[in-house]
């Protein structure tokens, strides 16, 4: 059960919760590109888990705030600097915080062995006013980040 993640070096390896993520994003906004150094970041959401305790030690933080005033924990390899996932500060616990059943995190798609096409076929695309490439045609798409949605909230 889950999907299989490692950063670029195979130091850190880590299974997601569940199979598929709840959400995918390909955000075009610039910060997520300098972090991608591509064209767009992939964000796939998934309910809240943690990196393996025998991953600490290679685990670094980095906090910034979002263009929409959101504070994001990014956390990457110390050795080969891969982001592995972000955390959003009112979507996931601070640490020593109890997740809620609604917590999610946000792994970064470059980590998961098993993303394909199919699963890119339903990306989101946002802060596409920052595009530097083509948005599918027919794909989901907004100029700046949409309503936020919690996929586990019902």
């Amino acid at each position: 059960m889950g999907m299989k993640a490692r950063c670029q070096c195979s130091k850190v390896q880590f299974t997601t919760p569940t199979d598929k993520p709840l959400a995918l994003y390909a955000c075009h906004c610039t910060e997520c590109r300098h972090q991608s150094s591509a064209a767009f970041g992939i964000t796939a959401i998934f309910p809240y888990f943690e990196l393996p305790d025998s991953a600490s030690d290679l685990i670094g933080r980095y906090t910034r705030i979002t263009l929409k005033g959101r504070y994001m924990e990014c956390l990457f390899c110390k050795n080969c600097g891969a982001r592995l996932l972000h955390l959003i500060h009112d979507t996931a616990p601070v640490p020593g915080e109890k997740p809620k059943p609604t917590s999610t995190a946000n792994v970064k798609g470059g980590c998961l062995e098993d993303l394909d096409k199919e699963m890119m076929k339903n990306a989101v695309h946002i802060w596409t006013k920052h595009a530097v490439v083509e948005i599918p045609e027919g794909a989901e798409k907004w100029d700046e980040a949409p309503p936020i949605v919690n996929p586990l909230k019902h």
